[in-house]
């Protein structure tokens, strides 16, 4: 029955995450040996590179419908840091008839409407699913071979990818035609050392990766991209919160105020996307910063981000690569679109990154271009993979069903949109949960927000 079950890890071709990823083949597979099984099949979704939106699984299911849709059961899906208790898991599938449509995993909901799920299901949000993708998720063979049918002849939309689990679980869905997600609760978050994980046949690390010291604060240089319109807002919050854990920070704007202080790139403000200046800032990186410097860091003025927490994150990755790091969105991917890392989140570039960029002929097609797209198209352009980390997010943190952020040490939130920024930086992301300022204790609880 282990040999019906087809493992697929989301992973990525950055080195750090390749790593993990064969790391729990490693493990799926030596599972199966010391079970005396005949072993499972185990892909790696950065190794079926066909496919520039290959991440996205969708574009992948025709494939799994040739390869797979005679001889196999199921197919699993996992990140490369969900851990696999490989017999609880054949027994939990067991429960379920193979030969009818499954759609299995942790179950997630929306609390109220939101913005990254296109205020789906406004009237009552709780009533559609979604699994969590760090408890692993099931789709059995019956089903993937109605996919893959669907999508020959109704090919994907060429729009965006914003939040993969929960347009995977629409699409499936079909407008209440197809399977519901059906909650099992054997798949898990709970991190393998909880007391609670003896019925998980997954279990997940609740961590953010150190892979040595943190990275010293002097090799993050911290761009903030800002308006004059906002100087009196934004930028007052920044100094409250995190502007104290980056030791080299410029704020980039259309004005010189020498309070804050700006720098005016010369740039024109835009009423939108923001190419214009965002190039500038890797220009003015490459030449005006010490070349020492391997890391620079773009966000908006309205970015919320801990930058204690971004160094021990960084210490994972090899600044020598060309590594462009943040939350990862996809554009027209079923049509041969590209990834992108989305601005709000914050952006990461190694000044690798930012040299190959900067050397290719790839620029804006105009100053109010959206500037974070316009870098996933140059990248993508270059061959270099966009690395996506869920720490980072475009959004508040009551816009992410609370379940999804218990399993998370987040690095980002963005947009003050009807919240106490200041607070939300010191519930979420303050390098100490209780934050002595002006020599009061502050502590929030996360419920209250």
């Amino acid at each position: 029955e282990l040999k019906g079950i087809v493992f697929v890890i989301q992973s990525q071709s950055n080195s750090f995450h390749s790593k993990r990823a064969e790391d729990l083949k490693r493990d799926i597979l030596k599972q199966a040996v010391d079970l005396g099984k005949e072993l499972p099949t185990v892909l790696l979704i950065h190794q079926i590179d066909r496919h520039e939106g290959a991440w996205t699984i969708l574009p992948l299911m025709t494939d799994f419908s040739v390869t797979y849709g005679r001889n196999s059961s199921w197919i699993f899906f996992c990140e490369e840091d969900t851990r696999i208790q490989v017999v609880k898991l054949v027994e939990t599938l067991r429960r379920f008839d193979k030969s009818k449509e499954w759609f299995l995993g942790k179950a997630l909901y929306d609390e109220e409407s939101t913005i990254i799920h296109h205020y789906a299901f406004a009237e009552n949000p709780t009533v559609f699913k979604f699994p969590d993708f760090a408890a692993g998720w099931a789709l059995s063979i019956p089903l993937v071979n109605k996919l893959a049918k669907k999508l020959k002849s109704e090919p994907l939309k060429s729009d965006f990818t914003i939040d993969l689990k929960h347009e995977i679980a629409l699409y499936i869905w079909q407008k209440g035609e197809g399977p519901h997600l059906t909650p099992v609760p054997e798949f898990c978050t709970d991190d393998v050392n909880s007391y609670k994980v003896d019925h998980c046949a997954t279990t997940f690390s609740n961590f953010l990766p150190l892979c040595g010291e943190p990275v010293n604060k002097e090799d993050v240089f911290v761009a903030v991209k800002t308006c004059r319109k906002f100087h009196g807002d934004r930028i007052p919050v920044v100094k409250q919160t995190w502007e104290r854990e980056a030791a080299l920070i410029e704020y980039y704007s259309d004005y010189a105020d020498i309070s804050i202080p700006t720098v005016d790139l010369g740039v024109p403000n835009t009423d939108r996307g923001h190419c214009g200046k965002t190039f500038a800032i890797l220009e003015r990186f490459l030449n005006h910063t010490s070349p020492r410097t391997p890391w620079l860091v773009v966000v908006d003025d309205d970015t919320l981000i801990s930058i204690f927490r971004l160094r021990k994150l960084l210490s994972c990755y090899d600044p020598s690569e060309p590594v462009f790091l943040g939350e990862r969105y996809g554009y027209g991917l079923g049509t041969g679109g590209y990834s992108y890392i989305t601005g709000g989140g914050g952006m990461v570039f190694s000044r690798t990154a930012v040299q190959k960029l900067l050397a290719s002929k790839c620029r804006c097609y105009s100053m109010d271009a959206p500037d974070d797209m316009v870098l996933g198209m140059c990248f993508s352009g270059l061959g270099i993979p966009i690395t996506h980390s869920p720490l980072f997010h475009q959004a508040r943190p009551m816009d992410y069903p609370k379940d999804y952020l218990s399993h998370q040490i987040p690095v980002s939130f963005h947009k003050h949109w009807n919240i106490n920024p200041v607070k939300v930086y010191f519930t979420w992301l303050a390098p100490n949960t209780e934050e002595s300022r002006n020599g009061k204790k502050v502590g929030y609880n996360r419920e209250d927000l």
